[in-house]
C-alpha cells in the first residue's frame, strides 16, 4: 500500500525548482517566529475581548435591572418588528491600537449626603443581585448616578465624574478603556510575555430612563491570563504544534526526494560508471528540475563517454589489424633480403624492394588519413560559417569530371547559404565521387534542394552499389570493399565527422540502382 501511494505521489509530483524549494524552506523558517508571535498577540488580544464581552453581558442586564427597579421609569418596549428592536453591541477593545490609561486615580471628593435619592432607592434593590452576580463573574461592579458618585460600596459618595469612561457613559454611550492594575505583581519570570498581564478592563454603562441617564454601572475585571489561557486551551495548542510539525517533515520530505537523495543517488552512480559497473539511474519524478537536467547532463555524459570508450577500443582494434599487414609484409621482405640478398638476382631483389616501398607508402597513407580523421573528429564549429552551396557543387563537378567519369549537378535557384565551411562540403562530395569512380560508376548526380531550415543534397551513381547489409557500416573506420585497389576505410567516417561538426548529417539510402547518399546542411 505504501508502495502504491509512492507511486501515486511520483505520478501527480508537480515539477518544482531547487530554488522554489530552498525558498520555501527558508521562508518558513524564517516566519517561525513571526507566526509565533503573531499567534501569541492575537491569542491575547482574543481573551482580553472576551473578557470585554463578558462584562458588556454582565452590564448590560445589570442596567435592564436597574430600569425596571427605578421608581420613576416608564418602560416602553418596541414591537420586534420595529428596526431598533435588536441593538447589538460589539467588542471594539484591541490591545495593539488602544491606549493604555494609568490606574484609576483617587476620587476628588466623597461626599455621601450629595447621592441622587432614587439612585439610592434603586441600589438597596440591586445591591444583592449585583454583590451575587460580582461573587461568581469575579468583576468589580460599582453603581454611580447620574453624577458620577458611587452610589453603594466602601467608596459611597466617591465623586468619578472626571473618569473619561464615566464622562461618556453619563453622555448617555457605554465605553470600554483600558488601565493599569495597580495591584498586579508578577509570579512568573515569563509574565513580561504578556502585555495584559499587568493591564485592567473597566467597562462603563449607563442607565437610561424615560429618555434620560440617571446612573450606570462601572465594571472592571483583570482579563484572563495568557498563559493560564495557553494551558486551558493546551489541546488546541498543541493541534496547532502537530500541524506545524507535519509541516516541517513534509518539508523536509520535499528537500530530501527533491535534492538530497537524487544527488547521493547520482553520486552513487558516478562512482560505479567510473568503475565500469552498473547501470546510469532513471531520473527521479520527484527530483527538482535542476536535478533532472543534472540527471540527463549526465546520462549524456555517460552515453557519450561509453560511445568513445568503445570507438577507442574498435578504433585502436581496427588499426592494429590495418597496420599489421603492411607492418608483416615489410618485416617479411626485410627479413628475406638480410638472409638471401646475395643469392637473389636483381629482378627478385626489385620485386621485394617494391613491395616494401608499397607498404611503406600504404603505412604513409593510413597516417596521413588517420590524422584527418582526428581533425575531424576534434573539429569544432566554426562561428559565422556561410558557405554557398550552388558554388562549392560545381568546383567539385569541374575538378571530378573526366573523359571516364562525368558529375552533373541539378541545383535548386537561390538556396540559402549554410553554415558549413565550403572546405568540409568539397571534401564530402569529393570523398563521395572518389568512392562512386572506385566502384566502377561512370555518372555521379548531384540534387540540391531548400527544406525547412535545411539545404538537402542527394548524391547518386551509376555504379554496383551498396548491399543493404552493408549501409549501417559505411561509416565504420575501415570498412571498405576496395581495400585491393588503396581504399582505407576512411573517407567516409573523414565526411560524416567533418559534418558533425557543423551539425550536419550523412547518411546511406537503399536505392534501385547504384549507390544513395543524402547529406543535410543546416542554413547559416
Amino acid at each position: 500500500m505504501i508502495r502504491a501511494f509512492k507511486n501515486l505521489l511520483k505520478r501527480f509530483w508537480p515539477a518544482l525548482r531547487l530554488r522554489t524549494i530552498l525558498l520555501g524552506v527558508l521562508l518558513f523558517s524564517a516566519a517561525m517566529p513571526g507566526l509565533g508571535a503573531v499567534f501569541l498577540s492575537v491569542y491575547e488580544n482574543t481573551l482580553v475581548r472576551q473578557t470585554e464581552a463578558e462584562l458588556i453581558t454582565q452590564s448590560a442586564a445589570l442596567a435592564a435591572t436597574a430600569q425596571n427597579l427605578w421608581p420613576t421609569a416608564y418602560i416602553n418596549v418596541p414591537a420586534r418588528d420595529d428596526p431598533s428592536y435588536f441593538q447589538g453591541e460589539f467588542v471594539a477593545i484591541d490591545l495593539s491600537f488602544d491606549p493604555v490609561l494609568p490606574e484609576r486615580p483617587r476620587p476628588r471628593g466623597v461626599n455621601a449626603d450629595l447621592i441622587d435619592p432614587e439612585a439610592l432607592i434603586v441600589s438597596d434593590r440591586l445591591g444583592p443581585i449585583i454583590e451575587q452576580t460580582a461573587r461568581t463573574t469575579l468583576a468589580s461592579i460599582v453603581f454611580v448616578d447620574r453624577n458620577g458618585r458611587f452610589v453603594r460600596g466602601p467608596m459611597t459618595g466617591a465623586d468619578y465624574s472626571d473618569l473619561p469612561e464615566i464622562r461618556t457613559m453619563l453622555a448617555g454611550r457605554p465605553q470600554t478603556v483600558l488601565r493599569r492594575n495597580g495591584s498586579y505583581h508578577p509570579v512568573y519570570s515569563v509574565e513580561w510575555l504578556s502585555r495584559a498581564a499587568s493591564l485592567r478592563i473597566h467597562h462603563a454603562r449607563p442607565i437610561v430612563v424615560n429618555g434620560k441617564v440617571v446612573g450606570g454601572l462601572l465594571l472592571s475585571r483583570s482579563p484572563r491570563a495568557l498563559f493560564k489561557g495557553i494551558y486551558q486551551d493546551r489541546g488546541k495548542i498543541a493541534l496547532g504544534f502537530v500541524v506545524i510539525f507535519a509541516v516541517v517533515i513534509v518539508l523536509a520530505g520535499l528537500v530530501s526526494r527533491g535534492v538530497t537523495r537524487p544527488i547521493e543517488a547520482l553520486s552513487r552512480a558516478s562512482r560505479e560508471v567510473a568503475a565500469g559497473q552498473g547501470d546510469i539511474p532513471e531520473t527521479p519524478a520527484t527530483a527538482a528540475i535542476e536535478i533532472r537536467a543534472l540527471y540527463e547532463d549526465f546520462r549524456a555524459m555517460a552515453e557519450a563517454i561509453s560511445l568513445r570508450s568503445r570507438y577507442l577500443k574498435d578504433f585502436a582494434a581496427a588499426v592494429s589489424h590495418e597496420f599489421k599487414t603492411p607492418l608483416a609484409g615489410i618485416s617479411g621482405a626485410i627479413e628475406l633480403l638480410e638472409d638471401h640478398a646475395e643469392t637473389m638476382s636483381e629482378a627478385e631483389r626489385r620485386r621485394f624492394l617494391g613491395n616494401i616501398s608499397a607498404d611503406a607508402a600504404r603505412l604513409s597513407q593510413l597516417v596521413s588519413r588517420l590524422m584527418d580523421l582526428a581533425k575531424a573528429d576534434m573539429a569544432m564549429p566554426e562561428a559565422g560559417a556561410a558557405a554557398d552551396v550552388a558554388d562549392n557543387v560545381r568546383r567539385v563537378a569541374d575538378a571530378m569530371s573526366n573523359h571516364d567519369f562525368v558529375v552533373t549537378h541539378d541545383l535548386h535557384a537561390s538556396l540559402p547559404e549554410v553554415a558549413v565551411p565550403a572546405a568540409a562540403i568539397e571534401t564530402v562530395l569529393t570523398t563521395l565521387a572518389e568512392n562512386a569512380r572506385q566502384a566502377g560508376a561512370k555518372t555521379l548526380g548531384i540534387k540540391a534542394r531548400a527544406k525547412d531550415q535545411s539545404v538537402c543534397l542527394t548524391v547518386t551513381d551509376d555504379g554496383p552499389g551498396i548491399p543493404a547489409t552493408d549501409l549501417a557500416r559505411v561509416f565504420e573506420p575501415f570498412f571498405t570493399s576496395h581495400r585491393a585497389d588503396g581504399g582505407s576505410g576512411l573517407g567516409l567516417p573523414i565526411a560524416r565527422s567533418l559534418l558533425s561538426a557543423s551539425k550536419g548529417e550523412i547518411v546511406a539510402v537503399k536505392a534501385p540502382k547504384g549507390a544513395r547518399f543524402e547529406v543535410t546542411l543546416p542554413v547559416a
